[in-house]
């Protein structure tokens, strides 16, 4: 089966989406399938790589290093070209902005589609412009729902990866099927860990933007410096709150470590770590959350959202997404048995396999809905 997947924001420095759209890519070429990758960039370009081929078609710059396709013209005429080749096709498309015309062309087509909802569009909205939402609630809710319920009219599943993701579709005509997304155990595990006491070890590794809520992270750390408990924080990520963070946290225990794209460096930061934070208020999933846990690191996390769907006993708390609500979610992990708090969090993650993902969205691909 030819494969086609559309990404908008994606790029090299790009967190989970990056992360799911690529291990769902390998996971189909390893097992047979010819996987196509297409996402935007500054101009048109085709290479192969070990994954299958990557197509990039020319995309506007829409801030934080992100770019999208624009143009449906453009990629529809791509999906012409591809479907020229007389082989079992399916189009995955990882957008809910400028592709979903790529689900109105496979449907005239008698192509199956999938599409996997990364975000909820009314938290999405929300956290990036709040006060806008706030004076307009009333308008952007029935937009928002009106948007959903026209996605059942172009695409034969919607993929959401949590209750909390499902439930922005509640009541509405929408064939949904829920797929929890997976970790890579094999390179995100526990490490051994040596050297003298001290302070206790806190990490944030994710995009430094607004919906992210880096800065209640850095909030916690001064909530505790001001109780006289010894911690550092290492925040591994890069984005366009990097310099108010830097300014707030200039008097703090905080280092900046910039993007780290290495999986194995990103494991070893995670491993090192006492407490992980994952404080976005908005996630419809928490794959930063997982990857804490593969490395036998609990967790903070927001009440709200998908986050707390992810937690188990002693592998992490859910609390208010505020500097005290965080810096009490420390204090409590930290008052748990280093060994067993450790040993849940692995147990926990390793309930998550991406062979598990791979396998539910392969079967989607292979027995569409029209």
């Amino acid at each position: 089966m030819r494969i086609v997947q559309l990404a908008n924001f994606y790029s090299p420095t790009s967190g989970g989406l990056r992360t799911v759209v690529d291990t769902l890519g390998r996971g189909y070429a390893a097992l047979g399938h010819e996987r196509i990758l297409v996402v935007p960039g500054r101009r048109a370009a085709r290479r192969r790589t070990d994954a299958g081929l990557v197509i990039t078609v020319p995309g506007v710059p829409v801030g934080g290093g992100y770019r999208v396709m624009p143009r449906s013209r453009a990629v529809l005429k791509l999906l012409d070209t591809l479907a020229e080749v007389r082989s079992p096709m399916s189009v995955e498309v990882s957008d809910k902005t400028t592709l979903l015309a790529a689900g109105e062309w496979a449907r005239a087509r008698g192509v199956g589609t999938v599409l996997f909802s990364h975000e909820r569009l009314d938290r999405w909205i929300e956290a990036r412009v709040p006060r806008l939402w706030r004076r307009g609630s009333a308008v952007f809710e029935p937009a928002v729902r009106s948007w959903n319920r026209g996605l059942a009219t172009k695409f034969d599943t919607v993929v959401v990866t949590s209750g909390y993701a499902e439930r922005e579709f509640a009541g509405l005509a929408v064939a949904l099927r829920r797929v929890p997304l997976g970790v890579d155990l094999a390179t995100l595990r526990p490490l051994a860990r040596g050297g003298p006491p001290g302070p206790a070890r806190l990490v944030y590794a994710g995009r430094l933007s607004l919906e992210k809520n880096p800065a209640a992270v850095v909030g916690a750390v001064r909530v505790l410096a001001g109780l006289d408990v010894r911690v550092r924080l290492d925040v591994y990520g890069d984005g366009p709150a990097l310099a108010s963070l830097r300014r707030a946290a200039r008097d703090l225990p905080v280092s900046f470590h910039g993007h780290v794209s290495d999986r194995r460096t990103l494991a070893s930061a995670l491993s090192r770590a006492d407490v992980a934070f994952a404080p976005s208020v908005a996630e419809t999933f928490g794959l930063s959350i997982l990857e804490a846990m593969a490395c036998g690191t609990p967790v903070v996390t927001s009440t709200t959202g998908g986050a707390p769907e992810l937690l188990a006993p002693g592998a992490g708390v859910a609390t208010p997404a505020t500097p005290e609500g965080l810096a009490a979610g420390v204090l409590e992990i930290l008052s748990w048995p280093p060994v067993a708090r450790r040993a849940a969090a692995r147990q926990r993650a390793e309930e998550f396999p991406w062979s598990a993902t791979i396998t539910a969205m392969l079967d989607l691909h292979a027995t569409p809905t029209h």
